[in-house]
């Protein structure tokens, strides 16, 4: 399956680190963000991209360009330097689409604007370029489609901690429950979507807003409760927690399908 990764938006609560490249391009570990999410994908078999660049998108198209496999993975040199025999492999199997989607534009806005680059296929992968998990994508894939519904997105618990308020009309408080122990889901950002779902978008419209609320009408939203990790990176403390998994050499989406090119 084609897999769609929105690329475009400013990050603005990273900080300075996005005013010089975007959100996607942030380092985990000494790679970009984006460099995981892609391989997570690949790790699973599914290695054909389609980026909707924005805000820097030249950026992200300069890493690729210029991206050599023998400084990311473990070589023999002979030949007085001639020859390069490659003992790691991790990008040479892409095949990646770089479409401007413009700076400004919504979500679903984006979508439709890749939606050429999507070939027939019935089915096709989504997610943001700012998060990673571990989830178990061909069970997420075969939900959707043994279902026979329009989509379905990953559904994980927030990391963030806060309290969650029941008061009447009022202001008279009922109860306050810490967000863990609450029975809290929010949208994940994985997606597995069926092709006919831009047929329900409109111009100016945010995908999980308007052309979501319609599946929900209709019963053909999905979904997928997920209590394994999942991480995004919206702040610099995120960023360290991911620097700090990646370092160890225990992070989660490493292991997840089976590519020895993450392993090592």
């Amino acid at each position: 399956m084609k897999v769609v990764i929105f690329c475009g938006g400013l990050g603005v609560r990273m900080g300075e680190e996005t005013q010089r490249i975007p959100k996607p391009m942030i380092t985990v570990g000494g790679r970009p963000i984006l460099w995981h999410i892609m391989n997570w994908y690949a790790a699973w078999g599914h290695d054909e991209f389609v980026l909707c660049l924005g805000y820097r998108g030249d950026r992200i198209k300069e890493y690729f360009l210029t991206y050599d496999e023998a400084l990311s993975n473990d070589f023999v040199l002979s030949n007085g330097g001639r020859s390069v025999e490659l003992l790691g492999k991790d990008t040479s199997n892409w095949r990646i689409t770089f479409v401007d989607t413009g700076i400004h534009s919504t979500i679903a806005e984006r979508l439709l604007a890749v939606a050429p680059h999507l070939g027939e296929d019935e089915y096709f992968l989504a997610t943001y370029g700012d998060g990673l998990t571990d989830a178990p994508l061909p069970e997420m894939i075969d939900r959707l489609v043994s279902s026979g519904k329009t989509a379905l997105f990953i559904s994980v618990r927030p990391v963030f901690n806060a309290h969650v308020i029941d008061a009447a009309d009022d202001g008279t408080v009922r109860s306050v429950t810490d967000m863990q122990q609450a029975d809290v889901w929010i949208n994940g950002g994985f997606m597995v979507l069926r092709r006919d779902l831009l047929e329900n978008i409109n111009p100016g419209e945010e995908l999980v807003v308007e052309p979501f609320a319609r599946l929900v009408e209709r019963g053909e939203l999905l979904a997928y409760r997920y209590e394994g990790f999942w991480e995004p990176m919206d702040t610099i403390k995120d960023k360290q927690r991911l620097d700090a998994l990646a370092e160890s050499g225990r992070a989660p989406w490493r292991n997840a399908g089976v590519d020895a090119t993450l392993t090592r």
